[in-house]
């Protein structure tokens, strides 16, 4: 068995409503979740971190985002990142069901980007050959 990675399926986000994959990818540098908001439904509370900074990416529908008191609006497309620091809050449009990728590292703690850190191998999948 590889011990090089973990995968899993997340189901149907729709019905679960949130995901949470710390746990199952056993991650060890960043939380991630996925997230479904019904239409009219909202994120009941605002809230911040201690350390971690949270990247937004909206894969489905359109609602507003709160941060700090500023409202803005957001939709399919959409990223937002948020300071550790920043009051943040989500709802979905009335009329629209939204889906986001929430993901969480620690603020400040990436020493290297994939233009360093990438390394091409020898190997290549069966699609390559």
């Amino acid at each position: 068995m590889n011990q090089n990675y973990q995968a899993t399926s997340v189901g149907d986000i729709e019905a679960r409503g949130r995901v949470t994959l710390h746990n199952e990818l056993a991650l060890t540098g960043s939380e991630i979740s996925i997230n479904e908001l019904p239409p009219g439904a909202s994120v009941p509370f605002v809230h911040c971190h201690k350390r971690n900074e949270e990247v937004y990416l909206v894969v489905k529908g359109k609602g507003r985002f709160h941060v700090d008191g500023d409202e803005f609006e957001v939709g399919e497309g959409s990223v937002v990142r948020v300071d550790p620091a920043g009051g943040r809050c989500i709802t979905a449009d009335q009329q629209s069901s939204l889906r986001y990728i929430c993901i969480q590292t620690e603020a400040k703690s990436l020493v290297q980007f994939t233009e360093s850190d990438g390394v091409i191998l020898e190997t290549k999948p069966s699609w390559l050959q």
